[in-house]
């Protein structure tokens, strides 16, 4: 006989607390990223000057975020500028389920990585666990051709920890608390970007 999920006790005032709480000592454990959120800044700044494109892949939240991040530099982020070529892998779903269909899930980006990745492009990977396979393999594949790979990554990281060149890990175990510091690191790379790239053609 299956048991009813237990209620919580704490009254929604309560949850309130208890989740600013939580978010609030998360946002201080990032300033120990401080110098690896520097360092993707850079090697996002080197990609967009010299022709490259910045290719953005996550799964549920995080695919939501990866085209957010693209038309932040697509279109603009805080400045009137010229755009900078960024896209957001998980946005097409006839693609993606095309490639679901006739191939497997897990190949969804990495299909594409094979197909518009060059040398001289960046892949990003954003997770909040670590563990989604089609992540790992358009990382992998990304590697295979020559192509920078940066994750942002949650938790311990998961399967894909020490795959990408560079890699962010939030710490954490709430879903939640981890992707909400995430999109306070895809912002402050988008600042900190911005300012380093020419604002005319």
């Amino acid at each position: 006989m299956s048991s009813l999920p237990l209620v919580s006790a704490l009254t929604p005032e309560d949850q309130f607390d208890s989740s600013l709480t939580k978010a609030l000592t998360l946002f201080e454990q990032l300033r120990d990223l401080r110098s690896s959120l520097l360092q993707v800044a850079t090697m996002v700044t080197d990609t967009l000057l010299a022709g490259g494109k910045l290719m953005i892949a996550g799964n549920g939240g995080s695919a939501s975020d990866s085209a957010h991040l693209a038309t932040e530099f697509t279109c603009r982020f805080r400045h009137d500028r010229r755009p900078y070529p960024a896209m957001a892998l998980p946005v097409d779903g006839g693609l993606m389920t095309a490639i679901g269909n006739d191939y497997h899930f897990e190949q969804i980006f990495e299909r594409q990585v094979i197909a518009f990745g060059k040398k001289g492009d960046l892949l990003l990977a954003l997770s909040t666990s670590g563990n989604s396979r089609n992540l790992l393999l358009a990382l992998q594949a990304a590697r295979e051709r020559g192509i920078q790979t940066v994750a942002l990554l949650g938790q311990a990281g998961g399967f894909t920890k020490g795959v990408a060149h560079l890699e962010i890990i939030v710490p954490g175990e709430q879903t939640a608390r981890i992707q909400e510091a995430q999109k306070f690191l895809l912002h402050v790379l988008c600042e900190i970007v911005e300012e380093r790239l020419p604002r005319t053609f």
